[in-house]
């Protein structure tokens, strides 16, 4: 047990030291300018691209909370989940060179600023930048709370300490090397992590299909119950079986419209094609689409677990030799910074980018002052998580996810992706972030709908809003950039 226990701490060590190495390496590229600390300085090649993509998406909820699920729901989680790999790859092909190429043009660093310059001037563009950054910072810190608990419980069970302690431990190291390289700190290290992952998925297949066949399980999963294997509705995602499908249009603007997934194409060199990214994307996602089937694996080896999210944990310390658990355990913690820092430094850029310059419009700091003021956020922000997930009440992971996740992408589907079609004006725009936000966080806090129908519902009404509203008011607020709707030919979406 000793031996473990020294064996889990050395190889953490040692890959927190990588990490920081990584960070500190990266801190050449923010030195010189915002672009550095907010989008890599434009540098990120189709690897790197496509590994902190696939890193960001694929993370804690699907290596512990995606697991929970299957194990709580049955196959119907499997489905659900692969729906991602497709998802991200289509965003990649068919949205991410046209927003690259507009931010660039704007000159826009993160997805607020984007909104802002896309739709407006002078005092309403200030507004609109500052309500779009608030509402990323409120709903990426309700998704950031859920990460940082399941990266401390999972730390906590593996190196056998506190939750509070492994959770501390573990941002700690989140917060410094995100201080030091900004966004390209956190790519490199999620294509690192990435690689960790795919290995980690990799053995757990093999573990679980040289111990039961495919066809076996589903027979072992119909004794205990049938609905596990051949489910009646597609719950947790909606009443009817065919809700499950509603996951692929989900995962399409979860990875085109969210800012902590969507900054990422406008990281990307200008001169890269997206068909290069989408070739290593779609490899890593399929793989990593796998990773629940350990939660119908448990199932019908630990029926009786008192809780869904301990399935990933009892599966690791009951079937895999303790030192490959120990590998798998920390390439799993990977997959769960992966996503906590990159929550982290979108939540950091939206205050320390998009809120001081919506309200101190006039200030302009030094280079050196303004690399500070980046990390100080990420420093307080990441503080904050920690604290709310201390004193935060019981939760399902990927109940929270979907909170906080969710009601972004509702808030942000008009002015981000039906812009590329119909560009709205400013009133619209805020019309549409403030109804989406009100009507998914409504249908999930209130009612018992599906997960993804909720935000779906959310995205439906925040979508006539922005075209409703601005409608009525073109002529109060011309669209930014002149003309309107689908006459400006600019804004329909080109493939890679």
């Amino acid at each position: 047990m000793e031996f473990h226990s020294g064996f889990n701490w050395t190889i953490l060590l040692v890959s927190f030291a990588v990490l920081i190495y990584l960070g500190y390496l990266s801190s050449r590229v923010v030195q010189d300018d915002q672009s550095g600390f907010l989008v890599a300085g434009r540098s990120l090649g189709p690897f790197v691209g496509a590994g902190t993509i696939a890193a960001t998406g694929f993370s804690g909820w699907g290596f512990m909370g995606s697991p929970g699920v299957a194990y709580q729901f049955g196959a119907i989680e499997i489905l659900g989940n692969f729906m991602f790999a497709p998802a991200m790859v289509l965003a990649v092909l068919y949205f991410a060179d046209f927003m690259r190429k507009r931010a660039e043009r704007l000159g826009s660093f993160t997805i607020p600023e984007y909104v802002a310059q896309l739709h407006a001037d002078g005092p309403v563009a200030r507004w609109l930048k500052g309500v779009a950054a608030s509402i990323t910072i409120v709903l990426l810190l309700v998704f950031l709370t859920s990460q940082i608990k399941a990266v401390g419980l999972l730390g906590a069970s593996w190196l056998g300490i506190e939750l509070d302690s492994s959770a501390l431990l573990m941002i700690s190291v989140i917060i410094l090397y995100t201080m030091l390289g900004g966004l390209a700190a956190v790519a490199w290290t999620d294509t690192l992590m990435v690689v960790g992952m795919a290995g980690a998925a990799l053995i757990m297949m093999v573990q679980i299909f040289t111990d039961v066949s495919l066809v076996e399980l589903f027979e072992k999963l119909t004794s205990i119950d049938p609905q596990l294997a051949n489910p009646i509705s597609a719950q947790p995602y909606g009443e009817s079986p065919g809700a499950v499908f509603l996951v692929l249009p989900y995962a399409f603007l979860f990875s085109a419209v969210l800012p902590y997934m969507a900054v990422r194409f406008l990281a990307i060199k200008p001169e890269v094609k997206m068909h290069r990214v989408a070739i290593w994307l779609a490899p890593l996602a399929c793989l990593l689409s796998l990773v629940p089937i350990v939660g119908l694996y448990m199932r019908v080896q630990q029926p009786a677990l008192a809780q869904a999210d301990q399935t990933m944990p009892a599966y690791l310390a009951t079937y895999l030799h303790p030192a490959l658990g120990s590998l798998v355990t920390l390439f799993i913690l990977f997959a769960m910074k992966s996503t906590a820092n990159s929550l982290l430094h979108t939540v950091a850029s939206a205050a320390s980018h998009d809120l001081r310059t919506a309200l101190f419009p006039d200030s302009n700091p030094s280079a050196k002052r303004l690399l500070w003021i980046n990390r100080l956020w990420v420093l307080g922000l990441g503080v904050i998580g920690l604290l709310m997930m201390l004193y935060t009440p019981p939760f399902m992971l990927s109940w929270l996810g979907i909170l906080g996740t969710g009601t972004l992408l509702a808030a942000m589907i008009g002015p981000v992706f039906i812009s590329s079609f119909w560009r709205g004006n400013g009133y619209g725009a805020i019309a549409a972030m403030s109804s989406g936000f009100a009507t998914s966080a409504g249908f999930l806090l209130m009612t018992d709908v599906g997960w993804v129908e909720g935000p779906l519902y959310g995205c439906a009404v925040s979508s006539c809003l922005y075209v409703l509203v601005s409608q009525l008011t073109f002529a109060r607020m011309p669209r930014h950039g002149g003309g309107r709707g689908p006459a400006a030919k600019s804004g329909l979406i080109k493939p890679a």
